[in-house]
């Protein structure tokens, strides 16, 4: 599966996809991830990419024909059927918000291409040129760079022979039947007081996997929130 991500920062995908299992699986030509430097679409020779927005307003929009110029470049050598084995995504905190039954849809395309918004986001054109528009929390961020690297590795990590184990992809949260993955434990048996669930410790599957039916369907997710 090939990941293209049009992006005014190419050097922060470094790190991330540089290390542990998406550098295992780029290595192994699972997955190809390319980053693609907006600024060589600019509209001016200053490498401008933004402008200002009709009608006065604050901060710079990302212009339309910088985005049109990038897409049609990036897929110009596919294939007629370009358009059922790609989708072109555009992060956006009013996109949809991103769950991991999205990141199993995106998983049965050959190619991704997601474009990292940016300033104060962009001219309102740009969203009839992108299949969708994904937003990764209720949350403001600098950029669309960090909502990218959520979607390939959320996506990345469901295909075939990136994890070490395909059923450890599928036995974990919000996978399944949507119930949270159950809870887990290892030794020591006993530390500080703090015991291993007896359940688990007496060799009996049948009980063992009942228990873990169960749990999975009554965690839920933890936090420490002040009052």
């Amino acid at each position: 599966m090939k990941f293209d991500i049009v992006t005014l920062f190419p050097k922060m995908f470094e790190g991330v996809f540089g290390e542990s299992m998406i550098k295992r699986a780029s290595d192994k030509k699972l997955i190809e991830i390319k980053t693609h430097d907006m600024r060589q679409w600019a509209w001016n020779s200053y490498g401008a990419v933004d402008d200002r927005p009709y009608g006065g307003g604050v901060g710079m929009l990302i212009r339309i024909d910088v985005i049109d110029k990038a897409i049609k470049e990036i897929t110009k050598l596919q294939t007629s059927n370009f358009k059922q084995k790609s989708r072109i995504i555009l992060t956006s905190a009013r996109g949809k918000r991103f769950t991991q039954k999205d990141a199993e849809r995106l998983g049965k395309y050959e190619n991704l291409i997601i474009i990292c918004g940016h300033y104060e986001g962009f001219d309102e054109r740009v969203s009839e040129l992108v299949d969708e528009e994904i937003s990764i929390g209720d949350y403001v961020l600098t950029g669309g760079e960090i909502p990218a690297m959520v979607i390939v590795d959320s996506v990345a990590r469901l295909l075939p022979g990136v994890l070490g184990k395909d059923e450890s992809s599928k036995i974990e949260s919000h996978s399944s039947e949507g119930y949270i993955e159950y809870p887990q434990y290892t030794r020591p048996e006993i530390y500080e007081g703090k015991k291993v669930p007896e359940v688990l410790l007496s060799g009996n599957p049948v009980l063992i996997k009942a228990w873990l039916t169960q749990q999975s369907k009554q965690v839920g997710p933890k936090a420490n929130i002040p009052s």
